[in-house]
């Protein structure tokens, strides 16, 4: 017997269940299956919780199939970690498991206007919105979970009354999934981690522990919040299915989980993941590091209740791949996302001009901050092609990303030299060359495709004493790509994008 531990990766497009040698990278069954997004007006983005959980029960049962299919036993899996989009928020009925609303999911922005009632609480007018930042490391924004819950709280009549009755229960996708997971309304476990707590602006970046000043300023009642456990500790049992009686013992945050799936477990290591969105989080160990340049301080994990949170500066891009489907599904100049590359690679060959696109369809992430930004393309002449169009949309996700690496290199004051990626956009050669040209940077690209199930299943491995994630690396080949532009091309090049930021700024005001 190999014992095995699981890892549920609940993504915003797809959800799937992994299965891993304990202790190692190596993948011994999988199943995904896609997940669909409801846009009920522009700018809003949800998903309906029962079909985040019908897939995720789908996808477990798919693997345990093939486990069971290559000469497996479910008696070998050990443990379950569950990793998930962040931010994206629910609330449910808590007698009854039914939700009370879809999920809103993170890159929705309908929480514009409740951000901008938010800000009128601000002492002295000063309409901050890095008020709260000392206490949970966040800018008011509608990113976070508290500014999603508030609109719930205030928009939707079925919420308010399960509050005021006391049957209301609140949670990001994590939350959700191991309540259902452990029982449900038959005694499921109302818990997160502090990786998740973290984005929720609700918990005090310090102690760990939700605020009650946050939780005064949102006007949230303290009675809705899932308890806050370390990122590896027993949870819970799972109740139902083939996994009846599997210890649920590790949860993550998606980008947290990724990167401790790339090992970046040392202060001054950082990541990418290049998925619907792009992001960065940079290891600071111990150190919180309060940004002054528009990141956000996060908790990158906790491993176990007796150990120090290990600190991160995180950057957020929200367009990355999606700006691939938007040419493809909106323009219809890109016939598929793998086509990007061989698309791209031809604006080499034809005179090219000067074509930048910034894809701020729904306002601008760190390091601006700016709801109110709207995308652009400038530059275009009569030369300009579809591929130019496809090539500065790569080209974007890579200036984005150096725009979060420059701010992290003026907090952090140590620049950084090599990041490790992950995420589907990776399989993409050429971007990943423009992005070291283009950051200056090497990028380092595991063979490993795992990275954000494989880090939820080192904590749940870590748990139960099947994983030493500290003292035991794991050995996993890796691609590389070095720049190979000069400083001042690329200095140059940057110089036009912050141009096309700038004309982006403020455009929906």
């Amino acid at each position: 017997m190999v014992p095995l531990v699981g890892a549920i990766d609940e993504g915003t497009s797809s959800a799937r269940f992994i299965l891993f040698k304990a202790g190692t990278a190596e993948v011994v069954a999988s199943h995904q299956q896609e997940l669909s997004q409801i846009y009920p007006q522009e700018g809003w983005v949800e998903q309906d919780p029962l079909e985040i959980l019908k897939v995720v029960n789908i996808c477990i049962e798919k693997t345990i199939d093939k486990l069971i299919s290559a000469g497996g036993s479910v008696n070998d899996i050990v443990a379950v970690g569950v990793t998930n989009q962040r931010e994206s928020t629910l609330v449910w009925d808590k007698t009854t498991g039914e939700p009370l609303y879809n999920s809103i999911v993170w890159l929705d922005v309908r929480t514009s206007s409740t951000v901008d009632q938010l800000l009128d609480l601000v002492p002295n007018r000063s309409r901050n919105k890095n008020y709260l930042k000392p206490l949970c490391g966040l800018p008011l924004s509608p990113y976070f979970s508290a500014v999603k819950l508030k609109w719930l709280q205030d928009n939707i009549t079925k919420v308010k009354k399960a509050i005021v009755a006391g049957n209301c229960f609140f949670g990001t996708v994590d939350t959700w999934l191991i309540w259902n997971l452990t029982g449900g309304a038959q005694g499921g476990v109302h818990i997160t981690d502090v990786s998740n707590a973290s984005r929720t602006m609700l918990m005090n970046i310090d102690t760990l522990k939700w605020d009650s000043k946050l939780i005064s300023f949102f006007g949230i009642p303290a009675s809705i919040l899932p308890k806050i456990k370390s990122s590896s500790e027993l949870y819970g049992n799972i109740k139902g299915g083939s996994l009846q009686g599997v210890p649920l013992s590790g949860c993550l945050g998606d980008q947290q989980s990724a990167l401790v799936g790339q090992q970046c477990l040392s202060r001054g290591q950082a990541k990418a993941t290049y998925g619907t969105g792009c992001f960065l989080l940079y290891n600071t160990g111990n150190l919180k590091v309060n940004s002054t340049h528009g990141l956000i301080t996060t908790v990158a994990y906790q491993l176990g209740p007796k150990q120090p949170a290990v600190y991160a500066l995180e950057g957020s891009v929200a367009i990355a791949g999606a700006a691939l489907n938007w040419l493809r599904d909106n323009l219809n100049i890109l016939p598929s996302f793998s086509k990007a590359q061989e698309i791209a690679e031809k604006a080499e060959l034809i005179k090219r001009g000067e074509v930048t696109f910034v894809p701020a369809f729904s306002g601008l992430y760190a390091p601006y901050w700016q709801q109110e930004a709207r995308g652009v393309i400038v530059g275009i002449t009569e030369d300009t092609q579809a591929c130019h169009i496809v090539r500065a949309t790569l080209d974007a996700v890579c200036f984005q990303t150096r725009d979060i690496l420059e701010a992290m290199n003026k907090d952090y004051g140590s620049p950084l030299n090599t990041l490790q990626v992950d995420g589907g956009m990776t399989a993409n050669k050429l971007l990943m060359q423009l992005q070291a040209d283009l950051a200056g940077v090497n990028i380092v690209k595991p063979n490993m495709a795992e990275s954000t199930a494989l880090g939820a299943a080192m904590v749940a491995g870590a748990a139960v004493g099947y994983w030493d994630i500290m003292g035991s690396r794991l050995d996993i080949p890796f691609e590389k790509w070095d720049p190979k532009l000069t400083e001042n091309q690329r200095d140059v090049r940057y110089s036009k994008w912050k141009m096309a930021v700038e004309r982006s700024m403020e455009w929906d005001k």
